[in-house]
Parts: C-alpha cells; structure tokens; sequence
C-alpha cells in the first residue's frame, strides 16, 4: 500500500478515455476522474477542495497522502491514466525531480502556490512548556552537530536553560516535504550559527549538507510516518515529547496541544502569514499539462482551488494560511493559461 491516507468522496466510475498524449503521450487504462498524491500537509486541503468538487456535480478525484518526495516519483513516473495527474507538495519540486520527470516523458508542468504553512513544534497541554531555537533544534537533532556526533541526551544538554527532559521528537518521514523544509528552515539556520560552517560550505558542499541537514537515527527523533494525526495522539501519550507537522493540524488540536515558539515567536496564523515565524513555507500543487485533454475535469478541479484559496473561502477554518492578494491573482493566472513550469527556478 502506498499511501496513508486516500481520500475518496463519492464511488468512482471508469469510463472509457483515450490514450493521454496532450503533446506527445501515450497512455493505458481508462479513467474519467482526477487523481493526486503528495504531501500530507496537503492533504487536508485537497480533500476539501474535492469535497466540494464533487459536490457541484463533478466525479470526485481521488487524492493520496503519500509524502511530497514519494509522490514527486509518482507524479513523475509518466504519462497516461495509470500515472496521477496532480502532486501536491510542502515544498518546492526539486531540479532533480523535474529532470526525472522529463526523463519519463512528463514534459509540461504547471507549478501553482496554494497558500502558505508552517511547520509547527507543538507539545501537550500539559508539557514542560518549552521554548526554542533553531540552534537547540539543530543541536538536538542533527546526527553530527557542527560535525561532532550528537551525545545529547536531554535538552538540557543542548541548552542549559532547557529543562533535564529526554529529548523526544516524533517528526516527518525523509518522503516528507515537511521533513525537507524542517532541514532548510530550521536545521540549517541553526547550523549555521557557527561560522566555521560557512566556511565548510564554500571548501566541501556535499560535506556542509551532511552536517547540517543529516538527521540523528539513534532514538530521540522518531519517524511517525505521513500519517499527521499519529503524532498528535503521541503528543497525548508522552506529554513531554515533542511532535512536528504542518500548522493546520496545530490548529485543528488547539484545545489539547501548545504551540512552541521558535526564537520568541510563536506558530500563529499572522506570524506564518508574514514569514515572521522561522518555519513559514509556501505550498503547491503541480499539474500534468499533457493530462488536461484526456482527464476532462482535471482544469475544473485546478480552477476549483481558486475558489477555496481565498481570504473568505473554506480552506482558511481548516487552517490554510492565506497567501497575499498578488500571489493568489499570480497563480490564478497561472491556472487559466495553465502556464508551464520555468526549470531555471528550481534548486
């Protein structure tokens, strides 16, 4: 099974559709009906957005919660009914992936922004009522803190301000979005604070990477897989771990969990909104162009997010940070032209 969670609103038919070629594909099988995988941070806000989809008529998509890095593979397996048609991701596609992406034929790509998220440290209400750094994060959880192997044991060791508990972090798979953007976002940030790491990035690259991004594998962080809301009932059970995932889900368990604040400021709507919050992030969908003529509702179902983005539409109760008015009307633009992807923005 390659997903956590699959969301389907209404029984799904299959019709017969012709092969998907668009500019050039060939397709097999048979589907009338819109189909994505990707980020669970995502996830909330595809369903909902499917919800509604199926509701004004339309066969509802089918929408996986697989992790952005392994539905990045999947999206960019190929072209044709088989192969999903949308890839929603918490972070921004790599160079990599697109080349394997036109490698397998998936030459036209639509990137759009969605919105904005944090990735949110959270603990139970009844927690230490911690209080961090992206240096104490970095130091607690890197496997080679500025290129020494970590021995901290509890957060104390990582800051004597910070209380004597067992460090204990239930955080993102490495087929998280989320997991790339806490090594970007905040590991980084905290590795750099020694300036011997900037100069180890200009001498050996690969090596500055390994320092800074490589997580610890020898208990205090726990891979809790994709499924979100696993971590949340962690957070109940061991009221002195920590949990990490997409803000939405923060929100969402309000009455039973805090948010921690990262460098004083805590994980709230208007500080991700401003990307005052260290751990802001846009997030996105990507769109296969050359699926748009043989899967008839798949601009419908794009257009429909433009509908739900909005600072009056449904995703915000459900937690999606609002993206400003010139990034929603940008990539309004971009959903009615279905313009392409430009590879020469990617890292």
């Amino acid at each position: 099974m390659r997903s956590t969670n699959t969301f389907i609103f209404a029984a799904v038919s299959v019709l017969a559709l012709s092969a998907c070629g668009g500019s050039g594909g060939s397709g097999s099988g048979a589907r009338d009906y819109v189909t994505a995988v990707g980020s669970s941070t995502v996830y909330p806000f595809a369903t909902a957005v499917a919800e509604e989809f199926a509701k004004s008529g339309h066969k509802s998509p089918v929408i996986e919660s697989t992790g952005t890095g392994a539905g990045m593979k999947l999206f960019c397996a190929g072209i044709g009914a088989q192969n999903p048609d949308i890839e929603d991701a918490s972070r921004r596609m790599k160079k990599s992936e697109y080349e394997l992406c036109q490698k397998n034929g998936v030459t036209d790509i639509v990137e759009v922004q969605v919105g904005i998220d944090g990735i949110a440290f959270a603990e139970d209400k009844k927690g230490p009522g911690f209080e961090l750094t992206p240096t104490d994060i970095y130091k607690a959880l890197a496997a080679n803190p500025f290129g020494k192997p970590n021995t901290s044991k509890t957060w104390k060791d990582v800051n004597p301000s910070l209380p004597a508990e067992p460090i204990l972090v239930y955080g993102p798979p490495s087929t998280s979005g989320t997991r790339d953007a806490l090594k970007e976002l905040i590991l980084q940030a905290g590795c750099d604070t020694d300036p011997a790491m900037g100069e180890l990035k200009k001498s050996d690259k690969d090596k500055y990477e390994a320092v800074c991004h490589d997580i610890r594998e020898d208990g205090p962080y726990v891979d809790a897989g994709e499924n979100d809301n696993l971590i949340v009932q962690k957070l109940s059970q061991n009221p002195k771990a920590i949990g990490i995932f997409g803000y939405s889900y923060l929100e969402e368990n309000i009455n039973t969990l805090n948010g921690i604040p990262l460098s004083g400021v805590k994980p709230t709507y208007d500080a991700i909104a401003n990307f005052s919050y260290p751990g802001a992030r846009p997030l996105y969908i990507y769109i296969k162009k050359q699926h748009l003529g043989p899967i008839k509702d798949l601009k419908a179902y794009a257009e429909a997010w433009t509908q739900a983005w909005g600072p009056d539409g449904y995703l915000k109760p459900k937690g999606m940070i609002i993206a400003t008015e010139d990034v929603r009307k940008k990539n309004a633009e971009v959903i009615a032209n279905m313009t392409p992807l430009d590879p020469s923005v990617l890292k």
